[in-house]
């Protein structure tokens, strides 16, 4: 996958600004693809050239004229396209699990501040998505928004994003509390 799918996809529910979209793109899609907000303006600028996104001028009276876009009939038609593709393995390419593979020949301290830090932006990501869930699903219960909700494919992707939080979260703590068990037992000899 490329921007040239995750922005489009962004902007399959509504038009947004440029600014809006690296605001969605913190919000959720960095969940499954990060960019940069220089990226996505010069990707909303690549995919307007080639009439994959349409964008239209709003004129504004306290602030300056912003730029709403729109994914477009042929934008549709190359995520159509993308989707029917198959899809590239995902791996995990991670500073910290690199760190931890070193575990027994490296400071344990260092490594378990680092875990517990990690643990606790994964927090963080997970409160964000429960937030972003509810506010998709709106008054509805999970159950029901599920088979009948508007949009559900950044629902599920919010899911996704959940459920790998919620794994480096648990990682991350079982890691710590070997690592710390370890260490009282090296201490006890």
């Amino acid at each position: 996958m490329a921007l040239r799918h995750a922005v489009p996809a962004a902007l399959l529910d509504e038009e947004l600004s440029g600014y809006q979209l690296a605001k969605a793109f913190d919000l959720g899609v960095a969940n499954f693809w990060h960019a940069l907000p220089q990226q996505l303006y010069a990707e909303l600028t690549r995919l307007e050239k080639e009439e994959l996104i349409t964008g239209r001028e709003v004129v504004q009276d306290t602030r300056p004229n912003k730029r709403l876009f729109r994914v477009t009939d042929a934008g549709l038609a190359e995520l159509e396209q993308f989707a029917a593709s198959t899809p590239k393995p995902s791996f995990i390419r991670d500073d910290l699990l690199v760190k931890v593979q070193a575990a027994g020949h490296v400071d344990s301290e260092t490594l378990i501040a680092q875990l517990t830090e990690r643990a606790a932006f994964a927090e963080a990501k997970i409160a964000l998505f429960d937030v972003l869930l509810r506010k998709i699903r709106g008054d509805r219960s999970e159950e029901d928004f599920l088979r009948h909700g508007e949009r559900i494919g950044p629902y599920l992707t919010c899911l996704r994003g959940l459920d790998f939080e919620r794994g480096n979260r648990d990682w991350c703590e079982r890691a710590v509390a070997i690592l710390r068990e370890r260490r009282a037992a090296h201490a006890r000899r």
